[in-house]
């Protein structure tokens, strides 16, 4: 059984920092393609940012080139998302998600609901 948790989101001020860390069991973490996605209030989810099983591959979204920046280690089953210089725009729940698909220009999640966590939420004040 595969079971993804994150952990912490909370609230700051424009122009501050968080790191969301994910971690991933039941499968083989060290042969899969993970990535964080993200959920506003009446918005649909998209995909911010994934890394490949050897962390050689990054994807980005635009908007958080520069500010974000995803990392693993695969002996602790785990990723994170070191997000600095957060603007309002960014608050949203975040998920982690493993068996993920991503391209130069893409991010895409697993339709399987298993390989998704429960979301932790960044709420950033101006």
């Amino acid at each position: 059984q595969v079971q993804v948790v994150e952990s912490g989101g909370g609230e700051v001020q424009t122009g501050g920092s968080l790191r969301l860390s994910c971690t991933v069991s039941g499968l083989v973490f060290g042969n899969n393609d993970v990535g964080w996605f993200r959920q506003a209030p009446g918005e649909e989810r998209e995909g911010v940012s994934c890394i490949n099983f050897n962390s050689r591959k990054r994807y980005y979204m635009t908007s958080v080139k520069g500010r974000f920046t995803i990392s693993r280690d695969n002996a602790l089953n785990t990723i994170y998302l070191q997000m600095d210089s957060l603007k309002p725009e960014d608050t949203a729940m975040y998920y982690c998600a493993a068996e993920v698909r991503f391209g130069d220009d893409f991010c895409q999640g697993s339709l399987a609901n298993d390989y998704w966590g429960q979301g932790t939420q960044v709420t950033v004040s101006s």
